[in-house]
């Protein structure tokens, strides 16, 4: 008997299976290490990137975007509020009043991707253009950040429920035109390769520079784009 998939999965679909099961790594690595866990996820936002354009080239399927929103919950919800509760463990702990705030922080960020994942796959997802931040943008921020070294509670915190609100936000933003997300994409490799390389100095401070590029690019985009970013005619 062939497994239920077969014919029924294809090849974009399995790119998109491997984004969930980059968020899982990177949740398990939160626990342990928050910088790779920012990498990880960089790398899971990388794969949600590419299984749009294998989707273009190769034809998508009917699961297509119920397995994109799925592995977008585990990617770009949960491992970026558990990278940032256990950053902010470290400093404040996850018992008292100021953990408290971070978990709650957290639990409204998985909420407020949910939510808006849930709308964009049932209304926006043939558009060119989408309410609220997309996920995939919020997760990158909180990354970025995490590799250009801001690890402080005091910047990780207001950040999740800003992006948690701006997820759920009545502004519109304009899909990525292709040559930008190459740029994007790019970037974002050479933070996940080069940033904080030990032992080598050189190296290191060309990926922090490239973690800061990541991170300036995303939030112009967060801040600029739903005026400013040219869109599709």
């Amino acid at each position: 008997m062939k497994p239920r998939f077969v014919g029924r999965v294809g090849l974009a679909d399995a790119v998109t299976v491997s984004n969930a099961a980059l968020g899982f790594v990177a949740a398990v690595a939160a626990t342990v290490d928050v910088e790779l866990a920012a990498r990880v996820l960089l790398l899971a936002a990388i794969a949600d990137a590419l299984d749009g354009v294998v989707a273009r080239r190769r034809g998508g399927t009917e699961v297509g975007p119920y397995l994109d929103s799925l592995a977008d919950v585990a990617s770009f919800g949960v491992a970026p509020a558990l990278l940032v509760s256990m950053a902010v463990s470290t400093s404040w702990g996850l018992t008292g009043g100021r953990g408290l705030v971070a978990l709650a922080g957290g639990a409204l960020f998985v909420a407020a991707a949910v939510t808006r994942l849930g709308l964009y796959t049932a209304y926006d997802s043939d558009d060119a253009e989408t309410e609220g931040v997309q996920t995939t943008l919020a997760a990158t921020i909180i990354g970025a950040t995490v590799l250009a070294g801001f690890t402080s509670p005091l910047v990780l915190v207001p950040l999740v429920y800003l992006l948690a609100a701006l997820m759920l936000a009545p502004i519109t933003y304009p899909d990525l035109h292709a040559q930008d997300a190459l740029v994007m994409g790019i970037v974002q490799a050479a933070a996940i390769l080069l940033a904080g390389r030990m032992g080598e100095r050189l190296v290191g401070a060309i990926g922090e520079g490239f973690a800061f590029g990541l991170l300036f690019l995303s939030l112009a985009y967060l801040f600029l784009g739903p005026r400013f970013y040219w869109r599709r005619d």
